[in-house]
C-alpha cells in the first residue's frame, strides 16, 4: 500500500512513502503557532496582571475609605510635642482630649439639688441648687472607688468648693454654653415627650381638618414647591446622623457637647455633615415660608405650617428611634427615593397655564381651566 507523505516546506513538496497518511509542518509553521500561543499566554498573563492590579487597588481604596471614615469620625489628639508649651498646659490639653472638659470649665446645675463632698473630711457636704454655676477647679483619682474612679473638684465661690464623681457630674451638671444647654434641653426625656404629645394633637387636628374642608398638607394636597418635602427630608437626615453619632461615636458628640460650635469646619466629617444639614435645614426652611406664603392664604399658611412642624417633629423622633436599632438607613434610602420622585415628576412640567397657573407638561388646553396656551 502506498503512503502519501505530504511535506510543507517554504513552497511546498509532496513525497511519498509507505505507512499511513500524515501532515507535518515546517520550521516556520511552528514558530508562527507558538508565537500565537505565547501571545495568549501573555495576553491572558496581562490581562489577569491587570485585573488582579485593578481589585488590589479597589481593595486598597476601599481600605483608605475605611480609614478615613474612622478616622473622619473622630477629633483629633491634640500635639503635646512643642517645647513652648508648661505642664499645666498639656495636662489640660491632655484632659480636654480624654474627659472631653478641663480645668476652667463652666457648668451649670440642672438637678433640684446636688452635694459635693468636702474631701478629706469625710462626711461633709455642700448644697447646690438647680441654676448654680460653678468652674471645674481640679482633678484627681480613686483607684480604690468601685464606683468611678475619677473624681472632680468644683467650685462654687471661694469658699464653697467640693468634690463630685465624674459620672454624676455628667448626669446633674450643663455646660453653661446656650448652645449646650439647648442640646440639653432638646434631649430632655420629659421635653421630648411633650414634644411628640404636641405633635401627635396637632397633627390629628390638621387630619380631621383636612379631610373636612381639603386643607393643604405635605406630600398628600400639597402647594406646588418642593421645599415642604426637602425640609422633612432634611430632618430626618439631620435624625440619622445624631442617632448614627449616639451609638457608633458617643465620644465625638460628647466632645461636641461640652466643646459646641455652629461652624462646620474644623471639626470630625460626621460631625461638619451634621451641621452642614442643620444649616441647609435653616435655609430651606426660609424657602417654604417664601413659597408658602406665596401660594396660600395667611390662614392657610399657618395652619400649613403646623402641618409641616409635626411631619418634622414626626420624622425627627421617628428616624432617632428606628436608627437605634439599624433599620433607619432602610427608611432614609425610601424617603429619598419618594423626594427623588416627586423632583422628577416636577421636572416634567415646562410650562404654566397663563389663565389658572397651573403647570402644564405641554402647550395647548389647560386640563384644569379649559384655556388655550400657544
Amino acid at each position: 500500500m502506498k503512503t502519501i507523505f505530504y511535506h510543507g516546506g517554504r513552497g511546498g513538496h509532496r513525497g511519498h512513502s509507505e505507512g499511513n497518511i500524515f501532515t507535518h509542518a515546517s520550521d516556520a509553521d511552528r514558530l508562527n503557532v507558538g508565537q500565537k500561543k505565547c501571545r495568549k499566554f501573555f495576553s491572558f498573563l496581562f490581562l489577569f496582571s491587570v485585573s488582579s492590579a485593578s481589585s488590589v487597588v479597589k481593595n486598597v481604596m476601599n481600605l483608605l475609605l475605611c480609614l478615613f471614615l474612622l478616622s473622619s469620625c473622630y477629633y483629633k489628639a491634640p500635639l503635646l510635642d512643642s517645647e513652648e508649651l508648661s505642664e499645666k498646659t498639656k495636662d489640660s490639653l491632655t484632659y480636654l482630649y480624654e474627659r472631653h472638659y478641663t480645668w476652667d470649665t463652666n457648668l451649670e446645675v440642672v438637678d433640684d439639688s446636688i452635694a459635693l463632698e468636702r474631701l478629706p473630711i469625710k462626711d461633709t457636704f455642700i448644697q447646690l441648687n438647680k441654676g448654680d454655676k460653678v468652674v471645674v477647679a481640679e482633678f484627681a483619682i480613686h483607684p480604690a472607688d468601685s464606683v468611678d474612679s475619677v473624681w472632680v473638684k468644683l467650685a462654687h465661690t471661694q469658699d464653697e468648693q467640693g468634690w463630685i464623681r465624674e459620672v454624676d457630674l455628667k448626669r446633674s451638671f450643663v455646660p453653661t454654653d446656650s448652645i449646650s444647654q439647648a442640646i440639653h434641653l432638646f434631649s430632655d426625656t420629659h421635653a421630648s415627650y411633650f414634644v411628640v404629645i404636641f405633635a401627635l394633637f396637632v397633627g390629628v387636628y390638621l387630619l380631621r381638618a383636612f379631610r373636612k374642608k381639603q386643607l393643604q398638607m405635605v406630600y398628600f394636597n400639597d402647594i406646588d414647591s418642593i421645599y415642604p418635602l426637602f425640609l422633612c427630608l432634611l430632618m430626618a437626615f439631620s435624625a440619622t446622623i445624631y442617632e448614627s453619632m449616639q451609638v457608633f461615636v458617643p465620644e465625638t458628640w460628647e466632645h461636641f457637647y461640652f466643646n459646641p460650635t455652629l461652624s462646620p469646619f474644623k471639626v470630625p466629617f460626621i460631625l461638619s455633615v451634621f451641621l452642614f444639614s442643620i444649616w441647609l435645614f435653616l435655609i430651606v426652611a426660609l424657602a417654604v415660608l417664601d413659597d408658602l406664603f406665596r401660594q396660600l392664604t395667611p390662614a392657610a399658611a399657618i395652619f400649613y405650617l403646623l402641618g409641616l412642624m409635626s411631619c418634622c417633629i414626626f420624622c425627627y423622633f421617628f428616624f432617632i428611634l428606628m436608627t437605634h436599632i439599624y433599620i433607619g438607613y432602610l427608611f432614609l434610602i425610601f424617603f429619598i427615593l419618594v423626594f427623588t420622585k416627586k423632583v422628577y415628576r416636577n421636572i416634567g412640567y415646562k410650562y404654566r397655564c397663563g389663565h389658572c397657573g397651573e403647570k402644564l407638561k405641554e402647550k395647548g388646553i389647560c386640563p384644569y381651566c379649559g384655556a388655550i396656551n400657544e
